[in-house]
């Protein structure tokens, strides 16, 4: 009797076992989201089951990638009327490409599955959008923007 049920000429699902005792040992990937500090956020292994001081360092560094994107998609960094725009067009550019990356990296960590990770993620960018995409802060959000980059650099 074939127990297939139409899956004849299919590939059997990779294993790894184990030559020794002969066990199959699967990863599991969370496809629903879970709470815990025992995550993988971005690379293997990290923070992983270092505890929960990397765990809380893993949500601290999400945290401001979030933070970045906004800040980085509301700033204008670029004054208009430059007198070079091929210059000022290859800075924005990079500028764009930066952005992008950083808000792929956050939406790649919120796909861990992590609760503590997509809470931190959402927290990152509610408090980049109220500093920097709000009304409520309009007339001073250049100001704030330089000055953010004046002490990013610093730092540095």
């Amino acid at each position: 009797m074939n127990h297939d049920h139409g899956m004849e000429g299919m590939a059997p699902t990779s294993q790894s076992t184990n030559a020794t005792s002969g066990m199959h040992h699967h990863k599991m990937m969370h496809m629903t989201f879970f709470w815990g500090n025992n995550a993988q956020i971005l690379f293997s292994r990290w923070p992983g089951r270092h505890g929960a001081g990397m765990y809380a360092l893993a949500l601290m560094f999400i945290f401001v990638l979030a933070f970045l994107v906004e800040w980085l998609s509301h700033c204008r960094l670029i004054k208009p009327g430059s007198s070079d725009n091929i210059s000022a067009g290859v800075k924005q550019t990079l500028l764009y490409a930066i952005r992008a990356g950083l808000a792929y990296l956050v939406m790649l960590a919120v796909m861990s599955f992590n609760g503590g990770v997509f809470l931190i993620a959402v927290a990152g960018h509610t408090l980049g959008f109220l500093l920097f995409g709000c009304r409520v802060f309009e007339k001073k959000k250049n100001s704030k923007c330089r000055l953010m980059l004046k002490h990013m650099i610093s730092l540095l």
